[in-house]
């Protein structure tokens, strides 16, 4: 390795390695107060709280894990993949924030979905207290975390997919399978899914983390009395006392050791369905729940690919129109299905607190930005054998708590005295949004065919030459697409904006959670519509510069 290449190496490995090292570092560092974990112990909450953690976490996840196998089995057999797929961008563009406002507003008691059942079918002409929202039982929130994060688990399957070598590879062995006499639904899942899911794994445990520890949503749309212990987490960090903050911390190291032990957990559950494949004693890998023998031999699925699809779709239609009109809405009585008065008055208030709409912007362009360069920088220089190494430290952000990631965050930007700074604040964002734009990048990139480079040299071509004329043209799309993603990561961001940011820098997810806990309707709307839209502008500007490049042919004359 030449000394120049070892230089830039070290140089990428300070500017954010060292960060991220450092966070993870204090964080951890928090939990070591022996009085912050007694104190927890003697808390009359907490046990509940983390029950509630691990059951909406872990049935989110299984949910989500579930509708996305189900979907991509479908996809797959039927050969329907882009159609399945090409609804993805607007449903990763949906902040989860917004979402959750929107499903609140569709499922409260004086949301739309009673209102349109009542008074003919409810006889209801007030709205019942019922606990729709918030209710004790996470079941909300379950919903909301599953309907997110099936999208994600789509859009990473798609980027195995999307490689010519592993699509070809895997199209075969399926029609293999086929001749052996399996139905094309079950060649899928002994065949194509042991293979896939092996290489879900990293966004499987993102989505488990996300869900034991979200602190946004489950302020939405989850539980109140007790919250989740993210929940409980959050405001004990908030307060001023320094013992009740410490507990807040030791909440978080609790958090950390449920993922952790989740994981182990699925980790056991995988390698005893291996070894019951291996004897003979079950289907080859891991088989959904819902994959069953029938007496003919055959598979029975979930119910076909459109009727998945369309009611995906269908949720995430009619949550972005109740934000929508929500946004508009003046007076509007129960049990009316539309509003009485429509006003522009919540987009004029958008409109004047237009320095959060730029602080958003440019946080998200910029973090987008640096973590785009740094992962191609990263996966062009580093041996595969270091990245391999090192991929559990830049997945970090993925894995910690965010209320336990947040503690590291807020010690690092103190002891660099940057809190209250932009600088600070693009730093955790940079921070954040880095481990989404490697993990959606790396496998087109590493699966880039070598023989280009080889042929290119022949030709006499420099490596700048290659990489600008031949590499990067080709992997425009993956390049834009990770950079959307970054994007849309970074609007999202609540606890890193929050504390880093110590309140000088509002942007749209901190004003529309904040927003969400009172009654403006109206408002809470248009922040979340406009939360919702930033991400999705800059997906339909990464469709457009990633579109394939298409010659004309000019015919002889």
């Amino acid at each position: 390795m030449s000394v120049l290449r070892l230089s830039f190496l070290t140089v990428l490995l300070l500017f954010l390695g060292g960060p991220l090292l450092a966070v993870a570092t204090l964080a951890l560092g928090s939990l070591f107060d022996a009085s912050a974990w007694r104190a927890l112990a003697q808390d009359p909450l907490w046990a509940r709280a983390l029950a509630l953690s691990l059951w909406t976490g872990l049935a989110s996840t299984a949910l989500a894990w579930w509708g996305a196998a189900a979907l991509l089995a479908q996809g797959f057999v039927r050969q329907s993949l882009g159609r399945l797929l090409r609804g993805l961008p607007t449903m990763l563009a949906t902040p989860h924030a917004a979402f959750a406002i929107g499903l609140a507003f569709l499922l409260a008691p004086s949301g739309w979905l009673l209102r349109a059942l009542s008074p003919w079918l409810t006889g209801f002409e007030f709205p019942p207290s019922w606990p729709t929202t918030q209710d004790p039982w996470g079941l909300g929130l379950i919903v909301a975390l599953a309907a997110k994060e099936i999208p994600f688990l789509l859009w990473t399957a798609a980027t195995q997919l999307q490689r010519d070598d592993v699509r070809q590879r895997w199209r075969a062995e399926h029609t293999l399978a086929q001749t052996l006499g399996y139905s094309p639904q079950r060649a899928f899942w002994r065949v194509v899914w042991p293979q896939l899911s092996t290489r879900l794994l990293w966004p499987l445990l993102a989505v488990l983390a996300y869900g034991l520890t979200v602190v946004d949503m489950a302020l939405i749309i989850g539980p109140a009395a007790p919250p989740t212990l993210a929940v409980l987490a959050w405001q004990w960090l908030q307060d001023a006392d320094l013992a009740t903050s410490a507990m807040g911390a030791a909440a978080g190291g609790v958090l950390t050791f449920s993922v952790l032990l989740s994981a182990l957990g699925w980790h056991a559950f995988r390698s005893l369905a291996a070894h019951r494949a291996r004897r003979g004693n079950g289907q080859r890998g891991v088989l959904p729940t819902f994959a069953q023998k029938n007496p003919q031999g055959d598979t029975r699925c979930v119910p076909p690919l459109p009727l998945g699809a369309w009611w995906l779709l269908g949720l995430y239609a009619a949550v972005l129109l109740a934000l929508a009109v929500g946004s508009f809405a003046g007076v509007w009585p129960f049990p009316a299905l539309w509003p009485e008065v429509i006003t522009t008055e919540a987009w004029y208030s958008v409109w004047a607190s237009g320095h959060t709409l730029a602080t958003t912007l440019i946080l998200g362009l910029a973090s987008a930005a640096l973590s785009l360069a740094w992962c191609v920088a990263w996966l062009e220089l580093v041996p595969r054998r270091w990245d391999t190494a090192l991929r559990p430290l830049l997945y970090l952000p993925l894995i910690l708590p965010s209320v336990l990631w947040v503690v590291g965050l807020y010690g690092l930007a103190l002891w660099l005295r940057l809190e209250g700074r932009w600088s600070g604040l693009l730093l955790a964002h940079t921070v954040m949004v880095l481990p989404y734009v490697l993990l959606s990048l790396s496998p087109a990139y590493i699966g880039f065919d070598p023989r280009y480079a080889t042929l290119s040299a022949s030709l006499g071509q420099g490596r700048w030459r290659f990489l600008l004329r031949v590499k990067w043209p080709l992997l425009r799309r993956a390049l834009v697409a990770s950079a959307a993603v970054g994007f849309s990561v970074s609007v999202a961001q609540y606890l890193p904006s929050l504390y880093v940011g110590a309140g000088r820098y509002a942007t749209v997810t901190t004003e529309a959670v904040t927003l969400a806990a009172g009654a403006q309707r109206s408002l809470t709307s248009a922040y979340a519509g406009l939360q919702f839209a930033l991400p999705v502008l800059v997906f339909g500007i990464a469709a457009w510069l990633g579109r394939p490049r298409r010659f004309s042919t000019v015919g002889a004359t």
